[in-house]
């Protein structure tokens, strides 16, 4: 499975983006979607997970409330809303899979398939 994160780019403190998450070639429905951004110096972080199969999803504490995940089928898409951005969410946006049917969120099996990533930079 062949992912592509996009909708990154600036927005000031306070403000939201939506980025997508599409797979060309591949259906998204079976499969979990992982969210996850690496800043410039810093290790990668998991922010959130959706399974298309089983409808479950994840969002990591110290982003929750602010970031929520969710998908469209139809569009083949699966959706990171980042609402209430702050300078300190600047970085590379990456969605990922296991590409293993049938997972739940979080997945038993480590993400393995990343899509090129979107930078996001909030700056005022």
């Amino acid at each position: 499975v062949q992912l592509q994160a996009s909708g990154g780019g600036l927005v000031q403190p306070g403000g939201s983006l939506r980025l997508s998450c599409t797979s060309s070639g591949s259906t998204l429905e079976y499969y979990a979607i992982g969210w996850f951004r690496q800043a410039p110096g810093k290790e990668r972080e998991g922010l959130a997970c959706l399974s298309s199969d089983d409808g479950t999803t994840y969002v990591s504490d110290f982003v929750k409330g602010r970031f929520t995940v969710s998908g469209d089928s139809a569009l083949n898409t699966v959706y990171l809303q980042m609402n209430s951005l702050k300078p300190e969410d600047t970085a590379v946006y990456y969605c990922a899979t296991n590409s293993l049917p049938g997972s739940s969120c979080p997945p038993a099996a480590p993400f393995n398939s990343w899509g090129q990533g979107t930078q996001v930079t909030v700056s005022s």
